[in-house]
């Protein structure tokens, strides 16, 4: 359940925040790059909350 529960988020995340249900492009290769952009930006930004979180809290 929990599993499920960070997906949903990590998806919302990705289409609001960052632009994954922007392409409006034909091509596969330019469909590919977006995603692959969106997806290591969603890596970053997820890092950087990591590294961000206050000592001996869990990061939300």
């Amino acid at each position: 359940a929990k599993l499920r529960w960070r997906i949903e988020h990590d998806y919302r995340e990705m289409k609001q925040a960052l632009g994954l249900a922007h392409f409006e492009g034909r091509t596969w290769p330019g469909w590919h790059h977006h995603v692959t952009l969106v997806s290591v930006a969603h890596a970053f930004c997820t890092l950087q909350r990591l590294t961000r979180s206050p000592k001996g809290t869990a990061p939300a």
